[in-house]
């Protein structure tokens, strides 16, 4: 008798679990990974239980934690932590709370949030840890772990992850209510995965996708994205990845064995994955993607749209284009503005405040101008920073320079 190791049932589960995505939805193209922010003056409002968490009425509450359910532990451990937050950080705190138990009603059955409030992830203080079966599988980070005017303007947010594994297990169609919720609270859409999976194995196998790409099949606007090869890539080799396009750009596609990823070298599924990462680096990813998934990733380019119909799937294309890049030179010609306008209307008052303002007040006035001025506000402060300084250097050496602040 053979024993089906946890490997194989974890695979099992999710392909069971995908079939049934497919058969409700009617879509091949599943959700595997979502990202998204929100300001926090749209985020949902707190309920008034987490407004006003209740005293313990139990004197003796500790020794009878065995005695009570495991629901009414969470709301205990719950209501200490909050009752245990600074004024100051207790509502963007309780706001986190109630989204991420919303994400959780949306995901279904089986999804809570750990009552334990955590350190956070990229740069938010704090997370709330959203649940399945014992794991995380998702978190919501509320507030800034530093005072810089980046992380002040972080501060204002919540931010929502939620990993392949929350995705997969959610129940069939949890993506359109997603984004109906997104589309409410006025979310931004940071990260979206879009996978297509052939469960008995792309025709040709992982051999051709090495020979499309060669061919330039995967060519898109007349350019040759960047590859990258991973796992054994000769003949009978298992367990390969085949990466082209560019995170920094926004866009990538991983082809890889999933089968092997789920049951190990002895997979004899064929099971293999298109799977396309989506992130806002240079594009505006519309909510429309958690509704209409098989039309944006046929849109990602025309051998997507390709692999889509051998699957035996039509769908309208809709691409994500780049947002388009201003000219260096118009960048430059504005930080150039904005340097001479410093020297020769606001540098006597800058000197001023700079020798008589108290350096606490002063960088606190600095920290909270977060917003570029009017004129830079079109371009992103990554590309500001690059340019600015050169420009403001060149012509404070053209300028009247230290004299222009003399009274």
């Amino acid at each position: 008798m053979t024993i089906a190791t946890p490997l194989v049932l974890d695979g099992n589960e999710v392909l069971l679990r995908l079939h049934e995505e497919r058969t409700v939805t009617g879509s091949p193209v599943h959700i595997d990974w979502l990202r998204f922010t929100l300001n926090l003056r749209h985020a949902p409002v707190p309920t008034v239980d987490t407004l006003f968490p209740p005293r313990d009425e139990t004197q003796d509450w500790e020794k009878s934690l065995h005695q009570i359910s495991e629901e009414d532990r969470r709301r205990h451990d719950l209501a200490r932590i909050l009752r245990g937050l600074d004024d100051p950080d207790f509502s963007a705190t309780t706001q986190a709370l109630e989204l991420a138990q919303n994400v959780c009603e949306l995901l279904g059955a089986g999804f809570t949030v750990d009552p334990e409030l955590k350190k956070g992830h990229d740069f938010y203080r704090y997370r709330w840890s959203i649940m399945r079966a014992g794991s995380e599988c998702g978190w919501v980070g509320c507030l800034s772990s530093g005072d810089s005017p980046r992380q002040s303007a972080q501060a204002k947010t919540l931010h929502c992850n939620l990993y392949g594994a929350a995705c997969t297990f959610a129940r069939p169609g949890w993506h359109y209510q997603m984004a109906d919720y997104l589309d409410e609270h006025r979310a931004v859409v940071t990260r979206c995965d879009l996978a297509l999976d052939f469960f008995e194995g792309i025709s040709g196998g992982m051999d051709r996708i090495g020979s499309d790409y060669d061919a330039g099949l995967m060519d898109h606007l007349g350019h040759r994205p960047k590859h990258n090869c991973v796992g054994a890539w000769r003949s009978g080799g298992v367990g390969r990845s085949f990466y082209f396009g560019s995170k920094a750009a926004g866009k990538q596609t991983n082809v890889y064995d999933k089968g092997v990823q789920l049951y190990g070298e002895q997979d004899a599924t064929g099971w293999q994955r298109i799977e396309v990462r989506y992130g806002n680096q240079k594009r505006l990813l519309p909510v429309d993607l958690l509704r209409r998934p098989a039309n944006f990733f046929a849109g990602t380019s025309e051998w997507h749209a390709l692999m889509l119909s051998e699957h035996g799937e039509i769908a309208q294309a809709e691409p994500i284009k780049t947002e388009p890049r201003l000219p260096l030179e118009t960048l430059m010609a504005e930080c150039t503005r904005n340097a001479r306008w410093f020297f020769s209307t606001a540098g006597k008052s800058a000197a001023l405040a700079f020798l008589y303002m108290d350096r606490e007040t002063l960088a606190g006035f600095i920290e909270n101008c977060a917003e570029l001025p009017g004129r830079l506000s079109k371009f992103k402060r990554q590309e500001v920073e690059r340019v600015y300084q050169a420009m403001f250097k060149k012509v404070s050496g053209t300028s009247a320079g230290p004299a222009a602040f003399a009274a």
